[in-house]
């Protein structure tokens, strides 16, 4: 079992959970999983778990410093994208 920074054990977030941690709702949550632009999370059985580390490196991933800073990602909104802005989006900036 891999541990935190403080030594203790790994933590997981339910969905309700993961949304209160991140300040979205439980619905825009399940919907970024479905279309594959939110948050790394995991299946136990039937349910989903996120990590707290997933977590926030979702929300790190789209801190930016000015409205003119690319930012080193892209997080898209919770809808269907093509394959292609999917694809870009996952793409590191400079």
């Amino acid at each position: 079992m891999s541990t935190n920074i403080a030594g203790l054990p790994q933590r997981y977030l339910r969905t309700p959970e993961a949304a209160r941690f991140v300040g979205l709702s439980i619905r825009t949550l399940e919907k970024h999983r479905i279309y594959g632009t939110g948050p790394r999370y995991a299946k136990l059985g039937g349910r989903v778990v996120y990590r707290l580390e997933d977590l926030q490196a979702w929300v790190d991933s789209a801190v930016k410093a000015s409205t003119s800073d690319p930012g080193k990602a892209v997080v898209l909104p919770a809808r269907r994208h093509t394959p292609a802005e999917l694809a870009q989006a996952r793409q590191p900036r400079r």
